[in-house]
């Protein structure tokens, strides 16, 4: 693996060569022309959960979806390429026009929507440019029920445009009348400004020895989110890493203990690093194979450490408060 000079303070998650055999031992990887796990294929036998639960899997998305049975997940997450020319350590994805993109997901995304349970719940993840032919193809696939956008502040910007600093997650289901939502699960803790007393007795919030809070519902408007930076200890070498407080919204929100989530283009594993941390099962597929040693090293890390920065207590803090 490629060593790259860090600052003392840095707290990048990096491979060690020690423990790349070992790591590498665990991942299931899978090769269209050499199956050497033998996995059976889902539509032509019973298909044993245990093979693919709770690991990761080292392939490419097109050929392992064969293997993974229809309607297997709770929840899926999808981080797909945006159309931008993007270099995924080696694995270089270009920009197209908007109709070769819509091909592309036309090419998986049916697929992917197939293993959704029938009460399942979907996610998917995109920019601006990209996010118009994300709700086309998914509307011809599920039902869309709401667009969260949240703020990533990171980046120095454009000289001869506006930064690009807000992404959009597609929220979208089989079954309108049936499907999982945890409101409280996913409350914010808001420090109170104005608090408001009735009868002499606060109003809709508490007062706490470092301050007076209200938890809020959540709207579809996310600015409580950091982007993994290098003083962080999720922070990887991957160019797009989504943050694990994000992931942790959308997991809380729209899964239970011990659900399975899917996520078929995992970068270095921070869908299957949350559900391990807030206790679910996970799938997770991606064709990098150092992505996947890294995923597997948080998801280990994890069995130890299920702190996620901006979370605790039960409730989400606001950017740069809380624990």
């Amino acid at each position: 693996m490629n060593e790259k000079k860090r600052a003392g303070r840095n707290k990048t998650l990096m491979l060690q060569d020690n423990e790349i055999p070992f790591l590498r031992e665990k991942l299931l990887v899978f090769n269209k022309s050499n199956n050497e796990n033998n996995l059976p294929c889902a539509k032509d036998s019973v298909y044993e959960k245990s093979v693919f639960k709770d690991k990761i899997i080292n392939g490419n998305i097109f050929d392992v979806l064969p293997y993974l049975p229809d309607g297997f997940a709770d929840l899926i997450i999808i981080d797909p390429p945006y159309n931008l020319t993007k270099n995924f350590n080696g694995n270089v994805f270009n920009s197209r026009s908007q109709g070769e993109y819509e091909e592309y997901l036309a090419s998986w995304l049916p697929q992917v929507c197939s293993k959704l349970k029938n009460d399942g719940s979907l996610y998917l993840c995109g920019d601006w440019k990209c996010t118009a032919a994300l709700q086309n193809a998914l509307e011809k696939e599920l039902t869309v029920i709401n667009r969260i956008t949240w703020q990533r502040e990171k980046g120095r910007g454009a000289k001869s445009n506006w930064k690009n600093g807000m992404e959009d997650i597609w929220f979208a289901v089989k079954n309108t009348d049936d499907y999982c939502f945890n409101l409280d699960a996913v409350k914010l803790k808001r420090r109170v400004l104005a608090p408001y007393k009735e009868d002499g007795e606060p109003k809709d919030w508490k007062s706490e020895d470092d301050g007076k809070y209200r938890l809020t519902s959540p709207s579809n408007f996310w600015d409580d989110i950091s982007v993994p930076f290098w003083s962080m200890p999720e922070n990887t070498d991957h160019p797009t890493q989504k943050p694990e407080k994000l992931y942790a919204k959308l997991i809380l929100a729209s899964s239970m203990p011990g659900d399975i989530i899917f996520d078929p283009f995992a970068g270095s594993g921070t869908a299957a690093v949350v559900a391990k941390k807030l206790g679910r099962h996970f799938c997770a597929v991606e064709l990098n194979e150092e992505y996947c040693l890294l995923a597997q090293k948080r998801v280990d890390k994890a069995e130890n450490d299920n702190h996620i920065q901006g979370y605790s207590d039960g409730v989400f803090w606001e950017r740069n408060s809380g624990k």
